[in-house]
């Protein structure tokens, strides 16, 4: 067979593979839907190559679509909720429930630890008992400290203190560092209420002092020894010597605008912005309310209102008469040049004032109105319309889930319009 042949006999052959070839070859298979289609929610149903429904989406994603705007309406109308019935009553006048901590504040702070050992660790075997009659002094206050060791049964040790030192806290070199020594005595005197019950008390009197003119932290370390070990306790105040105000004159009622307001004679000396705070007790003696005053007073005398809302007494049913008692408070350094950010005023102890035993009638029940509060409203109410309106959309012809405040006695936040379709406004 010559050459020429041969190669044609070649190309015969590899036609003939090609054209074999193309007529088995497949086409591939149509792609399945992507992963990110399928995590977004847009799930289709393949029928005979065409999608269920034409288009619609298929019942499963239809009831997750409509979970979906049923949670973002509770979720809005829930903060439209809250924020109408949390702003109902004035910052300035609040149930004392909602600021337990506040209730007492002259009340002493008591601890209990095992023995810190002056070398460092501690032994667990000797308790120790400390307290102090308050954290925050005001120019002229003084504070008491006492201390007692016990053993793991509370049984009292025997203890012996051999150092009480009071300094000011500073940080570096900025100014001195006064110190004064204290006496603890266990003998039944001045601050010390029982003599001989292992329970040892000292006076800190800064004005009486060379920390008269300290501002800041004051810092007593107390060293004993409690059962044949060594041990030491550390307390601090915070003194302030300014005294930007005084009190002046007796504290008077009078019912206004529907409220009750505790009226207040304040001297000021420095005059700026002032926070104030008292509390106020029920005919029962059951804490009720906590009264804030928080404004800018000028030099000179000045009226300082401690006003519990109406709304508040009504709701509540308050017993009547009403006690203002442990007012204190404080100006604002709001460029402080010096170690606190504050000049504390003397505080008043105890009872201050009792109101008249005036009917609740005499109180107004509307909630308390202001611009930041409306304009609150108005955004959240939209929000909740907003969500209203795509879950009608919908779903049109289902109910609506109701609104978490369409309470007995209360309004709807918002109307439904015709059709069951939400009014936007």
């Amino acid at each position: 067979m010559s050459a020429a042949r041969t190669l044609a006999l070649i190309l015969v052959l590899l036609l003939g593979l090609l054209a074999a070839s193309r007529l088995f070859r497949h086409d591939p298979p149509a792609p399945l839907p992507s992963a990110a289609a399928a995590m977004s929610g847009a799930s289709v149903r393949y029928v005979a190559g065409k999608a269920d429904g034409a288009g619609l989406p298929a019942p499963d994603d239809r009831a997750r679509r409509r979970r979906v705007l049923i949670e973002h309406l509770q979720l809005v109308d829930h903060t439209y909720c809250s924020y109408r019935a949390g702003s109902r009553y004035p910052a300035g006048s609040r149930p004392m429930a909602e600021h337990i901590d506040q209730n007492a504040p002259n009340a002493p702070v008591t601890e209990m630890h095992p023995l810190r050992l002056e070398g460092g660790g501690s032994d667990a075997t000797v308790q120790v008992q400390t307290a102090q009659s308050r954290v925050y002094l005001a120019a002229g206050e003084a504070v008491t400290f006492s201390l007692r060791a016990v053993d793991a049964a509370g049984r009292v040790l025997p203890l012996v203190v051999t150092r009480a030192l009071a300094r000011g806290i500073t940080y570096g070199a900025t100014r001195a560092a006064p110190q004064v020594t204290l006496p603890f005595a266990d003998d039944g005197n001045g601050a010390d209420p029982v003599a001989g019950d292992g329970a040892f008390a000292g006076v800190l009197a800064p004005a009486q002092t060379g920390l008269a003119g300290f501002d800041g932290t004051i810092r007593t370390e107390v060293g004993f020894n409690a059962g044949g070990k060594s041990g030491a306790v550390l307390f601090d105040v915070i003194h302030t010597p300014e005294l930007p105000a005084v009190w002046s004159g007796p504290a008077r009622e009078a019912v206004e605008n529907g409220a009750l307001a505790f009226i207040l004679k304040l001297d000021v000396r420095m005059p700026g912005r002032y926070v104030i705070s008292g509390r106020v007790d029920d005919a029962a003696g059951r804490p009720f309310a906590l009264l804030t005053f928080n404004d800018i007073l000028g030099p000179g005398p000045n009226d300082v209102r401690l006003a519990v809302f109406g709304k508040l007494v009504r709701d509540r049913e308050a017993a009547l008469p009403l006690t203002l008692r442990d007012v204190d408070g404080y100006l604002l350094k709001e460029n402080p040049g010096s170690a606190t950010d504050r000049a504390l005023l003397p505080r008043l102890e105890g009872k201050v004032l009792t109101s008249g035993a005036h009917p609740l009638s005499g109180f107004s029940d509307a909630e308390w109105q202001s611009e930041e509060r409306s304009r609150y409203l108005a955004e959240f109410g939209k929000d909740v319309a907003l969500a209203r309106q795509q879950l009608a959309a919908f779903d049109p012809g289902q109910p609506l889930p109701p609104s978490e405040c369409a309470q007995p006695g209360q309004n709807a936040p918002l109307k439904i319009g015709e059709g069951g379709a939400p009014s936007v406004k």
